[in-house]
């Protein structure tokens, strides 16, 4: 499980973000064979090393030879739609789109199909886009975090005039997240664009600082401006998470940082108005999802009614299928959810031979020493029919039988 640490404290576009995935080892091939999947003309693309102020940076530049200069919400999407691009790929450039339509319409008071983008619409913006969605797809990361997004001041020069920075649609993309005029010292200028604040609320899980991470790249994306005195750079940072975990008296099982201590997310939703019936369906279809486990917990709501909470455990990177399921299988309209740490005793897979009949026994060990034996159900219910034997017996049989290892230990 990856996770990606946008630093936006110095502003956003695509060109930067595209410039930091490359700086932080994305290939350019990558990103360019997505984006000739969606040229209609020869593309362009290169990536070349700069300094913004103090900083040496990645420089993204896209070149295509476009006769269209502004185009509505539905061209983008047939062109999107219509492109030989992976699902993930379209999908999430379909949503940066649409949310940008979304936005726009609501500043000019129109419909989001009435949209007509001019600078967003050109191919050059449209390839940023598809390529910072392809660059993200390649990096499949379970978290997203995004940092408070500096969107400049005073004002800019736009196809509809002059206006005030942040633009509408820059404040209407980032409404319910945190954002900035900028650092100290910050330059009066647009430092956030529409396309970069529609492409970090896209790709956001969660806004804020940089998370207990332990880094293994950096990106240094830059802008195309360089003003004196400023470095006009976004950063990415590309690791694997940290999880806290506070010692126990006496040193604890555990160290304080535990790297295999993942982070998941318990989903869950209260639920008085399914047909009980149709519970073990539902939890089916949350394991199917790709919950790590599901579960029903009988609860009483107000004015007495019985009701049930359905619970999922799931790592980050399925919990958009399982929220789903909750969705398509029952009939709650919205779901909560918690990040909960894990902590689990190495174990093994051993096997233990009961009249001939092998039975696969899970073993945790503490300090080395096992302390805790489960045969596995299925084996001993299929001995127990073979043998004509009470599956009772079999169990305790199974579990004081010696042990000889089936597989290695996976800790």
């Amino acid at each position: 499980m990856s996770v990606v640490w946008v630093d936006a404290s110095s502003g956003a576009s695509g060109d930067m973000l595209l410039g930091a995935l490359v700086d932080a080892g994305v290939p350019l091939s990558v990103i360019s064979s997505t984006v000739d999947a969606v040229a209609p003309e020869p593309v362009d693309l290169g990536a070349e090393k700069v300094r913004r102020g103090a900083l040496a940076a990645t420089r993204c530049h896209v070149s295509i030879a476009d006769s269209v200069h502004h185009r509505t919400w539905t061209d983008v999407r047939a062109l999107l739609t219509g492109a030989a691009l992976d699902d993930a790929v379209r999908d999430l450039a379909l949503r940066v789109f649409e949310r940008l339509a979304v936005a726009e319409g609501a500043v000019h008071g129109i419909a989001p199909d009435d949209v007509h983008f001019h600078e967003v619409g050109a191919l050059d913006a449209i390839a940023d886009v598809v390529g910072v969605c392809a660059g993200f797809a390649h990096l499949a990361p379970a978290v997203v975090v995004v940092s408070p997004v500096a969107v400049g001041s005073g004002t800019v020069r736009a196809a509809h005039g002059t206006l005030p920075v942040p633009p509408p649609a820059v404040a209407r993309l980032l409404t319910g997240v945190p954002s900035f005029a900028g650092p100290p010292g910050h330059p009066s200028m647009e430092m956030c664009t529409p396309t970069g604040a529609a492409l970090l609320t896209t790709l956001a899980t969660s806004w804020g600082d940089q998370p207990p991470m332990a880094t293994r790249a950096i990106g240094v994306g830059a802008g195309g401006r360089d003003p004196e005195g400023w470095s006009n750079t976004l950063r990415l940072l590309i690791g694997d998470p940290a999880v806290r975990a506070e010692p126990a008296a006496g040193g604890g099982i555990f160290p304080p940082w535990r790297d295999n201590a993942p982070a998941e997310l318990v989903i869950e939703a209260n639920i008085d108005d399914l047909e009980p019936r149709l519970m073990p369906g539902a939890i089916d279809a949350l394991l199917a999802a790709g919950a790590r486990d599901a579960w029903v917990t009988p609860i009483l709501m107000k004015k007495g009614r019985p009701a049930y909470t359905l619970h999922a455990l799931t790592r980050p990177d399925a919990a958009e299928a399982v929220r789903r399921a909750f969705f398509r299988e029952t009939s709650t309209i919205g779901v909560r959810e918690h990040e909960v740490v894990k902590h689990a005793l190495p174990r093994e897979i051993l096997t233990v031979n009961v009249d001939g009949h092998p039975i696969a026994v899970k073993a945790a060990r503490l300090d080395g020493e096992i302390v805790n034996l489960q045969p596995e159900w299925d084996d001993v219910a299929r001995a127990a029919a073979e043998l004509g034997r009470p599956a009772i017996d079999v169990l305790a049989e199974a579990r004081a039988a010696p042990l000889a290892p089936l597989v290695e230990p996976d800790s």
